[in-house]
């Protein structure tokens, strides 16, 4: 069972991943990836997608041109989870 996160251990979390951080007024995650054109941004968008339906873990996401905004937070929970920081890493490699 997955189950909240304290902000210490978020903390923890983001000093393990890598340019994510706390949104602020908010229990979640974020982070801006920009790659080199918009194929790419897409390409990355469904990898994440597909993983993210295996997770049953979907991620909040806007994408315009070559920037993709990405906002996670485990709604079961209403905060994060590890599963946010599971699929952090996930995107993380996937760039």
């Amino acid at each position: 069972m997955t189950s909240k996160l304290t902000l210490k251990e978020i903390q923890d979390g983001l000093q393990v991943v890598e340019g994510w951080q706390l949104v602020v007024g908010r229990d979640a995650i974020s982070k801006e990836f920009r790659f080199k054109d918009f194929n790419r941004a897409f390409a990355f968008m469904t990898r994440v997608a597909l993983k993210a339906e295996k997770m049953d873990h979907h991620p909040e996401w806007f994408n315009v041109y070559n920037k993709v905004q990405v906002t996670l937070a485990t709604h079961d929970v209403d905060g994060v989870s590890d599963k946010d920081f599971k699929l952090a890493k996930f995107m993380d490699a996937a760039v």
